[in-house]
């Protein structure tokens, strides 16, 4: 039975339609689809042929002359060659019924309860069907016959191919990817005016293709997906189907069957698709695609309605609508979290306020021990204060007290920046120091095998560093010191009163020992000239070092035993896979074997409990670690890593480093590293109203107890995701109150506590949840939900998870309204959503998610996965969808000035339409700095750019 998908009937012209019964089955089958048959029933598996419009002017569909074969564990059908889309001549058939329009509709500025967006636009406005994007998730090659899972359906096409082949329209089964269609759930879309016959909608043939199951009908029966989009259960079977990865399908038997997926075929059967599968629809215009040009847009009416909430760089709710039940929570389907990046740097123009309580001490809630805030009320003449988190009166302090005026507010109000202000640092008093404050302490761990001389890595960073001594934080406090490695140790004494450094090298890996008490730290003002001279000399001093063996694991327990009494900051250039001593890794990624199975998530994970223990141990010494990896080989990423995950810290990885190439890059991460403002010594914790409890905690942090989160070194680059749950089936409170509270040492020596508080309503409506969202917030959460997802399952079930919640997010929304704004099958979303889509298809095209095992190499997948998991929402947005700006028309200016930058700093939607053989473009994703050379470019310009030998070949210049 064909099923249309042009559009929902309405109308008079809806009950007029009549289904023609199927046609009999007949011995040659007009199309087989190319997903696998499994179960009892795979020999006898029929699918029932196509039946047709009941219209002579349409052809009937031509007979095939193939059968599939019945051997092996799957049922592989061959593919068919069918002529290209380009030569398929349009059915004849008038569309069934008029398209439902309706007005494209823009929320006032400042209006909360927007109405949803709905995705029939205006009549001349160009159009894009309800298919799928251009490019895959899981990218495979184009003869391969594997089928995908019906989560891509609304996610994921096949790559584009040289040479697009489709069946036939009368033979296309429409919900197929189309191969060069842009289209995405959530997204406008008009009907189209030709009518595309199909197989049965319930057919294996279309469903077995998305990955889904759904058995083929008996001859007798006549199932009907409506013209509407609505969903009608197929006839039972006895042997079902189920999803099945690429990598299973790369290995057969690798895994059993995921179960049921009755669950998704009615989430996707509800939604309207595309058309003809290799198809371009002419009237599509891809710049009516929503992009987020203009790049973080956060939601503005959050801040309207508590103008007096911390900075939304701080801390930003996945929805600034708190849902009031656990009834509301089950049908948000999206993420209810935060993000918080306590130390994120200010907005132009503001600085957190320092407030000293001095003797009074820092006033705080006896009972949930919050700080006060300006969400706190004064009651009994200003002798009692109320909390804001859990209502409790307290006592104000005699010295704290100030008489309030008549609305009840204090008359010192403008005196105090914590009574107005949503972030403020307290200076801490004794009682909350454990030991003194330290000095910033800086620790470099250095390879110095052959690899890393030859590659030009050490010298760098020898330079580097050099470079940056004068802008180390906590200046004259400073401390500083240096472990080289190879096959053996080497220690160096710092001692001011040396001309030259002196070398130490302990050669005994089993039982290391610290050749020198003292002087392996020394403050970096007094020792200045003896630390200058050591990194002027380390480059030649191992210029002709031979060592390929790397003895990491003592270096780094011989690293814990000099930093153990200060803490602080150790840095790791890594180049070799650790090969000597404890904590010695071997190349367990080039085992092919394991790839495709249920243990390929074991290679994302660490392998040895060295480096889990020795995390453990920095962090319980307040000392962070940030890994600086160099390696063209395999060198375990997702070990080292470790270090960084749990102390706090960050890894940076440059595979195949060549100091030619990639030596800006590294200057200039390495320097940010080493003069960023840090905090150290930190301990971070988030509180909330009564009703609502923080359940898990997202980042590179170690969990000290159930919500305090050990942060030895935080700086304004880290940020760290949660998840909370409601404590009570029903809220009865209107506001909930969120505050972050960081306690750390400043680099100047100050014990400091920066606090950051807000403020969300309760509502009993889920639209004005969705309509509350905050994307960027969404998918930062969602991205470590991923990642961690990929430690322990299939890199597939990662990204099924994102999209699985995605289309069941905008599914429930578009209930809410289908009925009210008759909007059938078509998806709607609110504007808060309307990049949703776009972040998560990117998110899943991402290095730690995208494709399988020969789409990323092993150490690159996890270095990305840890990166992300740190990151701002601001940088991770960027990262997901990078700036494209062109820049050559600036340049052509006879003189440019800097203000007119802006108008040429335009950012351009990351498509092939953009890019012009005349141009010269920059991409940028805040890591890379692309530059993109047209052929056409004038040569004046590649001539200034590059010089005279390049700019006739381009070829030449490095990448």
């Amino acid at each position: 039975m064909p099923f249309l998908s042009s559009g929902p009937v309405v109308g008079s012209d809806a009950s007029a339609f009549r289904p023609t019964p199927p046609i009999p089955p007949q011995t040659t089958m007009p199309f087989l689809s190319s997903g696998p048959v499994v179960g009892s029933d795979a020999s006898g598996f029929r699918p029932t042929p196509a039946g047709r419009l009941n219209d002579p002017s349409v052809p009937p569909p031509p007979p095939s002359s193939y059968a599939p074969p019945t051997v092996g564990p799957f049922q592989h059908f061959p593919t068919p060659q069918f002529p290209s889309t380009s030569q398929v001549h349009p059915p004849r058939n008038p569309p069934m019924g008029p398209p439902m329009l309706s007005p494209q509709f823009k929320p006032p500025a400042g209006h909360v309860s927007s109405a949803p967006v709905s995705l029939h636009p205006q009549s001349q406005m160009p159009s894009v069907p309800m298919g799928s994007p251009p490019q895959s998730i899981s990218p495979m090659t184009s003869n391969m016959n594997v089928p995908k899972s019906s989560l891509d359906l609304s996610f994921s096409a096949p790559r584009p191919t040289s040479q697009l082949s489709s069946p036939p329209m009368e033979l296309s089964y429409s919900a197929v990817r189309p191969t060069s269609q842009s289209a995405f759930p959530g997204y406008p879309s008009k009907q189209s005016n030709a009518v595309t016959q199909a197989p049965p909608v319930q057919s294996a043939s279309f469903l077995a293709h998305q990955g889904g199951y759904v058995p083929p009908p008996p001859a007798s029966s006549t199932p009907f997906l409506s013209h509407q989009g609505g969903y009608v259960p197929p006839p039972p079977a006895a042997a079902p189907l189920a999803l099945y990865s690429r990598e299973q399908m790369q290995h057969p038997g690798s895994a059993p069957p995921m179960g049921s997926v009755q669950g998704l075929i009615e989430d996707f059967s509800s939604l309207s698709l595309g058309s003809v599968p290799g198809s371009i629809d002419p009237r599509l215009d891809s710049k009516t695609l929503p992009r987020p040009l203009d790049g973080d847009v956060e939601p503005n009416s959050f801040a309207d309605m508590y103008p007096m909430n911390c900075n939304s760089r701080y801390l930003r709710l996945t929805t600034s609508a708190i849902p009031n039940s656990q009834s509301l929570v089950s049908r948000w389907h999206l993420p209810l979290g935060a993000v918080v990046c306590p130390l994120a740097e200010a907005p132009d123009g503001e600085e957190v306020p320092i407030v000293n309580f001095a003797t009074t001490g820092i006033i705080r809630c006896r009972r949930c021990r919050t700080y006060v805030n300006q969400y706190v009320t004064f009651t009994d003449a200003g002798r009692k204060w109320r909390c804001n988190i859990c209502a409790l009166l307290n006592d104000v302090p005699g010295d704290y007290f100030a008489h309030l005026d008549a609305s009840g507010r204090r008359i010192d109000l403008d005196q105090r920046p914590e009574l107005t202000k949503g972030s403020v640092e307290f200076i801490a008093p004794a009682e909350y120091m454990v030991r003194p404050p330290m000095p910033p302490l800086y620790f470099f761990l250095i390879d110095v095998s052959i690899s890393a001389v030859r590659s030009g890595m050490l010298e760098v960073v020898a330079q580097t560093i050099k470079s940056c001594l004068d802008r180390l934080p906590g200046y004259p406090r400073t401390q500083i010191g240096f472990i080289t490695f190879d096959s053996t140790i080497h220690f160096y004494n710092l001692k001011s009163s040396l001309t030259q450094p002196q070398m130490m090298v302990v050669s005994d890996l089993d039982d290391t020992f610290v050749p020198l008490p003292d002087d392996l730290l020394v403050n970096l003002s007094e020792s200045r000239s003896v630390v200058d001279a050591l990194l002027d000399s380390l480059p030649s001093m191992f210029q002709d070092n031979l060592n390929v063996e790397s003895a990491f694991g003592p270096a780094l327990k011989a690293a814990f035993m000099v930093m153990s009494q200060l803490g602080g900051k150790l840095l790791i250039f890594q180049h070799t896979l650790p090969s000597l001593g404890i904590g010695r890794l071997r190349l367990r990624g080039e085992d092919l074997r394991v790839y495709g199975t249920d243990k390929e998530y074991t290679l994302r994970i660490p392998e040895d409990p060295f480096y889990k223990q020795m995390a453990a141990d920095f962090t319980k010494y307040q000392i962070a670690v940030n890994v600086y990896a160099f390696s063209d080989k395999y060198t375990d990423i997702a070990s080292l890593g470790t270090l960084a995950k749990y102390t706090g810290g960050q890894i940076c990885y440059y595979p195949s480093f060549q100091s030619v190439v990639h030596k800006e890059k590294l200057r200039h991460e390495l320097a940010r590293d080493l003069t960023r403002e840090t905090a150290w010594e930190a301990v971070m914790r988030i509180r909330c109203g009564k009703g609502v409890r923080f359940t898990s905690y997202h980042g590179h942090f170690m969990l000290r107890s159930t919500d305090l989160l050990a942060l030895p070194a935080v700086d304004c680059d880290k940020a760290y995701a949660m998840q909370f749950s409601l404590e009570e089936t029903l809220l009865t409170t209107q506001i909930v109150y969120f505050q972050v509270a960081l306690l750390f040492t400043s680099s100047s020596g100050e014990r400091r506590i920066r606090v950051h508080t807000a403020a969300a309503p309760v509502v009993a409506d889920l639209g004005e949840m969705y309509r509350q969202a905050d994307t960027g917030a969404i998918v930062s959460l969602f991205c470590r939900l991923a990642i961690e997802k990929t430690l322990s399952y299939k890199l597939e079930e990662a990204r099924n998870f994102v999209q699985q919640r995605i289309v069941k997010a905008l599914r429930e929304y578009r209930n809410l309204y289908s009925v009210q704004h008759r909007l059938g099958g078509r998806m709607i979303y609110p504007e808060s959503l309307k990049f949703l889509p776009l972040y998560s298809l990117a998110l899943c095209k991402s290095t730690p998610l995208r494709g399988g095992y020969a789409d990323a190499q092993l150490d690159e997948r996890c270095a990305a996965g840890y990166t992300m998991m740190t990151l701002p929402v601001k940088s991770l947005l960027k990262l997901l969808y990078p700036n494209l700006v062109r820049i050559d028309e600036y340049l052509l200016k006879a003189s440019p000035l800097a203000h007119e930058l802006n108008s040429f700093w335009k950012r351009l939607p990351l498509a092939a339409d953009s890019l012009d053989s005349r141009g010269l473009y920059i991409y940028d994703d805040g890591f890379r700095f692309v530059i993109w050379f047209g052929r056409m470019l004038s040569p004046d310009i590649a001539m200034n750019l590059l010089g005279e030998d390049f700019a006739t070949d381009y070829s030449k210049v490095l990448h």
